[in-house]
């Protein structure tokens, strides 16, 4: 099987990596902490001491990291991928950046002849472990067909939106619906908490209908019992819904959902709840309201 270099092993890339190697893949691990790197390593993997080492030992490389400056700094820091990267490598950046860094990065890898697909992912850490994420992916395309089966180790689905960029586009027009979603379902059953009825009931008599989605699947249920437990902490959409907004002033896209939950989100960052799963966006409702969702 093929070598892969990974490097970035936190909620989603380390069950992301152990998918990888439980396929067959031979990996080469890299992270700044070490606790990841010694269970990978006693599922098989080999421990680099820098990108630069996984870049040099790897024509497929992947990166899975919090936002546009970790992932520069992994490849153009000191001992970074860019340092060690072969000519016609692949470097398969799996986090969610700004789509102007994704073609900044790029950009100065092909200066190294090596090429590179934005590939963001969704579904958070229980569809990483069980290898269903979906995969939005820019660049190009005979690229993509030479790591699809890959891909499809992690995830459900893999699509070639466009070009370099159009990946981290699509996840952000993804992050905006899963925002938007997440807090109407709050309002709603804040609403029926109000007015006496059981949010839990709610939950299962309109899932079937066409207010139900995977969000209302995945969130309803954590909402009722009051389980914050992150899969997907509000930090990280804060984050995504900056770039969300940055890219949206770029292009002179009117964003105005997504600057209103983003308050909502800040709101729950300035009461230190930023470590929660997005779904405690129920939480500002339930403030503003006096209830809790989650009490019988």
């Amino acid at each position: 099987m093929e070598s892969i270099g990974f490097i970035g092993l936190g909620i989603m890339g380390k069950p992301m990596a152990l998918n990888l190697i439980r396929a067959g893949y031979v990996l080469t691990v890299y992270d700044i902490n070490p606790e990841p790197l010694e269970e990978l390593k006693k599922a098989g993997a080999m421990i680099a001491a820098s990108g630069k080492e996984v870049a040099r030992n790897n024509a497929i490389l992947i990166t899975m990291l919090p936002n546009s400056p970790h992932v520069k700094a992994a490849v153009f820091g000191e001992n970074g991928i860019f340092e060690g990267i072969r000519r016609d490598a692949i470097l398969i950046d799996m986090s969610s950046i700004a789509p102007a860094a994704s073609k900044e990065i790029a950009e100065g890898l092909a200066k190294k002849g090596a090429h590179m697909l934005d590939a963001p992912v969704s579904g958070g850490e229980p569809k990483a472990i069980n290898g269903s994420l979906a995969i939005m992916v820019g660049g190009r395309k005979d690229i993509f067909d030479k790591v699809y089966d890959i891909l499809m180790v992690m995830g459900a689905s893999a699509v070639l939106c466009g070009d370099i960029g159009a990946g981290n586009t699509t996840k952000l027009a993804n992050q905006i619906i899963v925002a938007a979603n997440i807090a109407a379902l709050g309002e709603a059953l804040v609403l029926g908490k109000k007015a006496g009825v059981d949010p839990g009931e709610i939950v299962k008599a309109i899932r079937g209908g066409l207010a139900g989605s995977t969000v209302m699947d995945a969130k309803g249920p954590m909402m009722t019992a009051g389980n914050f437990t992150p899969g997907f902490r509000i930090a990280l959409h804060i984050k995504d819904l900056n770039n969300v907004l940055e890219t949206g002033h770029e292009y002179g896209a009117p964003l105005p959902l997504t600057s209103t939950v983003m308050e909502m989100m800040q709101w729950l960052k300035a009461e230190g709840l930023d470590a929660l799963d997005h779904s405690a966006l129920v939480k500002y409702y339930e403030n503003l309201a006096g209830v809790s969702v989650s009490e019988q």
